[in-house]
């Protein structure tokens, strides 16, 4: 029996286990990276573990999600940044060099190596080959220090794309059709390897914009083959030695198989407030729009806002309709002013930002109250934007410009007759903006670590002992987003390196009240629906909770990274059923009957629990050896710093 892409690259960096889906398998990870915002704790960890330097072939950190640096926290974490990719050998890109999936594309990510991100959009890189996969920041930290990377064997779902894209639809269309047809948590614990005669027909950058969004999907990561298309790209970019050809056997066995037929597809357009509340455009169009966005991780990149300079090129953007275009990286804002096409969007009335994740995580360009944001983001969670009552849409660069054109949601074939349908190109060559801005290993700046007074140290959970009980802090619906848990905005982001303050915050979208309640509660639980976690990868979604003494989640189901990264902060996962979460109600008092302790070391997959001392109901615990042990350990930090200090005791 053949092998997919998947299974190949996992076997070429497995470690541990074996590769049978479902099974835990630990794999060694080539390549890591993470961002200001999720960075900061990440080397807090690491320092806390006892490294010395980092053990990767490449370590990338990164600012790009508060570029602007509103105040001084902000900017003291930028340092400790810096001065922590120099103390233990990583590459640092400072503020301003571009957002991390783009900037680590043109310049380090590589077919067939592995890439873990302390970012959801991490499978960005799966476009071209690599194994790409966001986690939380403590997964990083170990990783840079050696350690393997475990996850559970995927199943691998072979989307074959088949035809060619008609005009004026692009890959966002593709993702964006997936989403319509499944949902956001259709892709868990799932991969999307592509395949099929429609693959040749995608640049390897179409090809990223696909992956990077189907995150979305819920899904482990995504991955298209190395090919002559791929080839093509590393050699625009000056990097022909870092292409290698990689493809699924032929006769290599998916676990499901997802047809798509390129040409039958249209301009689509994602709804307010969930990214897979699909429609075709033109079900939508004539809404009027106020503000139009072009950017992101997954639509900012040269190629992506050249076709919107070329449909603006000798017009005007509606009046009432502001337009902001943010190119991903400072390499593509060096391009596209090179060849002329940065004035022509001045000209047209658009304003040209930095290149920075900011206004897809609320902080800046935040839309005005009852108003329609238009984007070419990969997310529009309720209240992302950072204004709570939002209504922004999600849809191709194309579509983007023709609606800033217009004033109104716009399918662009609408306009075919005034406005030439500006396909897909790529520069000729790639120019290295980006690498000025790169500080190298060899370069650091800095003689040691450099904390400012907003940088506190990172809290450790006691082992975990035989009694676990206390009130139902919060009970929270379905689709529960970590932007719910600890939103991203710059008030809440400044305080990233400092988990008493930020803990203040947590699920203050959901309850006002609940970081007081469950301060004063000195434990307690959280009960929530379906997909409880959904979203960004962020770890202080589950390390603030746990700072306020919250013990465990009973959940319907979890997301994948977040219930990594419950499980790495000492927090259990449990699963409930739908009729025990319609019986729980908000102040009940839950007991897990059993020794929690005793339980988690053991094996138990399932506990008992009692509400109230009025009735009981089982909940399960699906974690491995491997995860019992961090559980009971009160998480990995503490559980790896010991193994750590006793491997260096037997060196």
């Amino acid at each position: 029996m053949g092998r997919t892409l998947t299974e190949k690259i996992l076997a070429d960096h497995l470690v541990d286990g074996d590769i049978e889906t479902g099974e835990e398998i630990g794999i060694e990870v080539d390549q890591t990276i993470a961002h200001d915002l999720t960075g900061t704790m990440a080397w807090l960890q690491f320092e806390a573990l006892g490294l010395d330097e980092v053990k990767v072939e490449v370590a990338g950190q990164h600012c790009d999600h508060q570029t602007y640096q509103p105040d001084f926290k902000v900017s003291d974490d930028h340092r400790f940044l810096r001065s922590a990719a120099g103390t233990y050998g990583a590459y640092f890109a400072r503020p301003g060099t571009g957002i991390l999936h783009q900037v680590h594309k043109e310049n380090f990510t590589a077919p067939g190596k592995t890439l873990l991100g302390a970012d959801s959009h991490t499978p960005t890189a799966g476009g071209v080959g690599s194994l790409g996969i966001g986690t939380g920041g403590l997964d990083v930290a170990t990783a840079m220090g050696g350690a393997p990377f475990y996850l559970d064997v995927p199943e691998v779902v072979n989307v074959r794309l088949e035809g060619e894209l008609p005009e004026w639809t692009t890959a966002k269309d593709v993702i964006l059709e997936l989403l319509r047809r499944y949902s956001v948590k259709f892709g868990v614990d799932k991969v999307f390897e592509y395949t099929g005669p429609g693959v040749e027909t995608l640049s390897a950058h179409e090809r990223t914009v696909i992956t990077n969004m189907g995150t979305e999907l819920g899904a482990t990561t995504s991955i298209f083959p190395s090919d002559e298309r791929t080839k093509e790209f590393f050699d625009r970019l000056g990097r022909p030695e870092d292409f290698v050809e990689l493809a699924p056997d032929p006769d290599a066995e998916y676990d499901d198989e997802i047809v798509v037929d390129l040409s039958e597809l249209e301009p689509l357009i994602a709804c307010p407030s969930m990214p897979d509340n699909v429609v075709p455009v033109r079900e939508v169009s004539g809404i009027e729009v106020d503000q139009v966005l072009v950017g992101s991780c997954t639509n900012g990149a040269y190629e992506d806002i050249l076709p919107v300079a070329k449909m603006l090129d000798g017009r005007e953007v509606a009046k009432r309709t502001e337009t902001i275009v943010a190119p991903a990286s400072k390499q593509a804002s060096e391009m596209l002013a090179r060849d002329g096409f940065t004035a022509e969007l001045m000209a047209a009335g658009v304003s040209v930002s930095e290149a920075t994740c900011g206004a897809c995580i609320g902080a800046g360009h935040v839309p005005a109250s009852d108003s329609v944001s238009v984007r070419t983001f990969n997310r529009n969670f309720e209240g992302r934007s950072g204004m709570e009552a939002d209504a922004v849409y999600l849809c191709s660069p194309e579509v983007a410009a023709a609606t800033a054109l217009a004033g109104e949601i716009t399918d662009p074939r609408d306009l075919a007759a005034d406005v030439e349908e500006p396909g897909f190109e790529y520069p000729e060559r790639y120019i290295g903006a980006s690498e000025s801005d790169l500080i190298m290993p060899d370069e650091a700046v800095d003689d040691g670590l450099v904390k400012g007074p907003n940088i506190d140290e990172v809290p450790l959970k006691d082992p975990l002992g035989r009694d676990l009980s206390g009130p139902a802090l919060l009970k929270m619906p379905d689709n529960i987003t970590t932007d719910h848990i600890i939103p991203a905005t710059q008030e809440v982001s400044v305080y990233r390196s400092n988990v008493p303050k930020l803990s203040e915050f947590t699920l203050k979208r959901v309850d006002e009240t609940f970081a007081a309640r469950a301060a004063a509660a000195d434990g307690g639980v959280l009960v929530a629906g379906e997909n409880y976690g959904q979203g960004s990868s962020r770890e202080h979604a589950a390390l603030c909770p746990m700072y306020l003494g919250v013990g465990a989640v009973l959940a319907q189901s979890f997301a994948r990274i977040h219930k990594s990264n419950l499980i790495n902060f000492g927090l259990l996962p449990l699963t409930i059923d739908e009729e025990t979460y319609e019986r729980i109600d908000q102040g009940d008092e839950i007991d897990i009957v059993d020794d929690a302790a005793a339980a988690v070391e053991s094996g138990q997959e399932t506990l008992t629990i009692r509400v109230d001392d009025d009735w009981e109901a089982t909940v399960g615990l699906d974690a491995n050896e491997r995860e019992r042990e961090l559980l009971a350990a009160g998480g990995k930090l503490p559980h790896t710093r010991q193994r750590f200090a006793d491997e260096a005791g037997e060196a």
